[in-house]
């Protein structure tokens, strides 16, 4: 069965100002639309696993090296054990940017690897590659270390540098991913339109704060 533009949706919020009450009320709504899963800080998990325990269809992810990616693959194992210990049930990882850069692939291969060991058999692993800081090559290149790493997912931003998500480079991870790996567009998906236009182009997961204006088919100026 297809899924709907709702039920591919992190409903996400995390700026760092956000409050327990916004998080209960981000939930709440992840609940009434159906939304794949609510997107939260780390230290948020606890309480969106509480409001959303009698809903299981409905999962918490959250965010591993968030949003610059420079932890060690260290403490991003821990991070991500630490979630899972929490309730989390998929975790957004931001790569090693630097070490891309500097061509270093096994760091970067490493990176994504030491969270999808940690995660293994109890979370889905999504890889946030930070589209805008990358050149094309780089971004097949991230595409492709990420699926060599066993990742479940790959995901277009933290919503938190440059710019967001771009329907080429949507294209352009889900032709490398191939069709056995998820993409996940996120950052500045504002508008059914902007969901549309991205499920088009080949994500199957949507990360946005946006996710209620989405439902109702109105923009947002929400920033992410």
């Amino acid at each position: 069965m297809e899924k709907t533009i709702g039920q591919m949706i992190d409903h996400t919020l995390l700026k760092p100002e956000a409050t327990k009450e916004q998080i209960v009320k981000l939930s709440e709504e992840a609940k009434k639309y159906k939304f794949a899963s609510v997107c939260v800080n780390p230290t948020w998990v606890k309480t969106a696993a509480e409001v959303l325990k009698d809903t299981p269809e409905v999962k918490v992810c959250t965010v591993i090296g968030f949003p610059l990616g420079a932890n060690t693959p260290e403490v991003k194992a821990f991070e991500t054990t630490n979630a899972i210990e929490n309730g989390a049930d998929e975790v957004d990882m931001v790569i090693n940017i630097g070490a891309l850069k500097d061509k270093d692939y096994e760091l970067v291969e490493r990176d994504i690897k030491a969270v999808v060991d940690a995660a293994k058999g109890k979370a889905l692993t999504k890889v946030i590659l930070e589209t805008c800081l990358l050149t094309k090559e780089e971004i097949v290149k991230a595409s492709e270390l990420s699926v060599a790493a066993g990742a479940d997912f790959v995901k277009t931003s933290t919503g938190f540098s440059t710019g967001g998500a771009t329907v080429e480079d949507v294209e352009l991870m889900r032709k490398t991913v191939g069709e056995n790996v998820g993409v996940k567009a996120s950052g500045g998906v504002r508008s059914l339109e902007d969901a549309q236009n991205v499920v088009k182009a080949g994500a199957n997961r949507i990360g946005a704060s946006s996710g209620v204006s989405i439902m109702e088919g109105l923009t947002s100026d929400s920033s992410y």
